[in-house]
């Protein structure tokens, strides 16, 4: 039987002319299936959850369904969509958190940790068949995970300015007390203790608040990727979904046959792995999970592919994912694909590139018309970014 699975895609919500992140979610709501779309901690950001499926097939006309429908919405009120890590331009001061008590205590107790929670994941749920499962799960894939991060990094800005990684996203995240790679418990009920464990220090309010790169869902019969940025192309969801399927599906005949692998607690690599894919995206060096030593991008990518390989031909998954992991690294990451836009012109035309591509738009869209005195209008943001190597990044106006 095939796994089934389901995606929550977390976007950004921009000026049209700006490109600038603005805090309109309740707005672009109000028009939108609660069922379908939701908030999250700050007003610049709208959720969305799709069905649960068995093919990628459905899954993909699932997702561009679901980014036309928030399109739409979002274009009735000026506004624009963009599915990535991070957006180029924004001004923290500006933006201000959903309403709510959960909301409020996170901003009170967190400060600027959920002050520039500006960001966007992508998170992925497969079919598990227990909670004990899952947890024994977590454990075999984690050393894969880092590859699915490259795959969907998006996200080189920052205010402005150019990082210098491609999963900006990471960094912010990881700040959080229980980000990052997660541990390997025996079982749900250690897993469990662990958590309340967590709670009871104090440290965070409730187990919504378990932000590990992979957990067990507390209401479901799931397990959650959490480690990928938001990706502006919707067929990089559906990639990143297919093997996380596949490698769920992998490692669990694994654990059920002879031989069956023992936890070896390797947390500060996994973590060291994390950082290095934030860092590079496709376009540099990660950690091989079989040597732990470094090796391409393309390398670990295609390792971990043929491990899988069995997973996916079992679920006929394999000729689509085969085709869409080699346009991936043929491509580049979107956050190659942005900084390339950003070096080239400038920031609002990188701006522009990720709101085609969350639409599933080649095209580009038309820069504001010059005002009378024959200027582009200036931006609210007086700020240069700067590119990879230190070459100028032309904010709009300058």
């Amino acid at each position: 039987m095939t796994v089934r699975i389901g995606v929550e895609e977390e976007f950004h919500l921009v000026e049209v002319e700006t490109g600038l992140l603005v805090p309109r979610a309740d707005t672009v709501l109000e028009g939108l299936s609660a069922q379908t779309f939701t908030t999250e901690l700050q007003q610049t950001t709208v959720e969305s959850n799709s069905g649960v499926h068995a093919t990628l097939d459905d899954l993909y006309d699932d997702v561009t369904g679901t980014r036309r429908q928030l399109d739409t919405a979002a274009s009735a009120n000026g506004l624009a969509v963009v599915a990535a890590g991070t957006v180029p331009l924004a001004r923290p001061e500006a933006i201000h958190p959903t309403a709510g008590l959960r909301y409020r205590h996170m901003v009170d107790e967190y400060r600027k940790v959920a002050d520039e929670q500006l960001i966007c994941g992508a998170h992925v749920h497969v079919d598990v068949p227990d909670r004990d499962t899952a947890v024994r799960i977590m454990c075999e894939v984690s050393p894969w995970l880092h590859a699915l991060l490259a795959l969907s990094a998006s996200s080189p800005f920052w205010l402005g300015a150019d990082t210098g990684y491609a999963s900006w996203r990471t960094m912010l995240w990881q700040r959080w007390p229980t980000a990052g790679p997660v541990g390997c418990f025996a079982d749900a009920a250690a897993y469990d203790a662990a958590v309340r464990q967590l709670i009871d220090s104090g440290v965070i309010s409730d187990t919504g608040m378990i932000y590990y790169d992979i957990r067990p869902s507390a209401h479901q019969r799931t397990l959650e990727l959490r480690i990928c940025d938001s990706c502006p192309r919707a067929e990089t969801v559906v990639l990143v979904a297919a093997l996380f399927r596949a490698l769920v599906t992998d490692a669990g005949q694994r654990l059920e046959g002879p031989g069956a692998p023992r936890c070896e607690g390797r947390h500060e690599w996994l973590r060291a792995a994390t950082w290095r894919a934030a860092r590079s995206g496709l376009e540099g060096s990660l950690v091989d999970p079989v040597t732990r030593h470094e090796a391409s991008a393309a390398h670990v990518v295609r390792g971990l592919l043929a491990r899988v390989r069995p997973a996916l031909e079992a679920a006929g998954d394999w000729q689509t994912v085969q085709a869409l992991t080699e346009k991936a690294l043929s491509d580049g990451s979107a956050a190659h694909r942005l900084r390339r836009t950003a070096a080239e012109e400038d920031l609002l035309a990188c701006t522009d590139l990720a709101i085609a591509e969350t639409r599933g738009d080649n095209g580009r869209r038309r820069r504001p018309a010059p005002a009378p005195n024959g200027r582009v209008p200036s931006h609210p943001l007086g700020t240069e970014g700067v590119a990879r190597g230190g070459r100028p990044v032309r904010m709009p106006g300058r």
